[in-house]
């Protein structure tokens, strides 16, 4: 193999591998999305709609308070949904919340 031959394969092997990476951030944000019956979901308290959260049962819980102002929400600011390394391989509604909320910085 040539010099020239060894740089083209690395350049394929590494916009490959790029590739890959990429497809797979991107299967993974598009996951299902998280039901509040979920074993996890219900061991959270997690809501898809923040507005419904029982007051009673989690007094610390604040209206304002949404997946999206998360620090563990994993979307951008617009996003309807998106992943949460507390549901792996699903998403979270951007409205919901759960017992883990903990305010996004800045």
């Amino acid at each position: 193999m040539t010099h020239n031959n060894r740089r083209t394969f690395m350049l394929k092997v590494i916009a490959a591998g790029a590739a890959l990476g990429a497809a797979r951030a991107h299967a993974q944000a598009a996951g299902p999305k998280v039901e509040e019956t979920d074993p996890q979901a219900v061991a959270l308290g997690y809501k898809q709609d923040s507005a419904t959260v029982d007051g009673k049962k989690y007094p610390k819980h604040e209206a304002a308070q949404r997946c999206s102002n998360c620090q563990l929400f994993q979307g951008k600011a617009a996003d309807a949904a998106g992943a949460c390394p507390l549901f792996a391989g699903k998403q979270v509604a951007a409205a919901g919340w759960c017992s883990a909320w903990a305010k996004k910085a800045g």
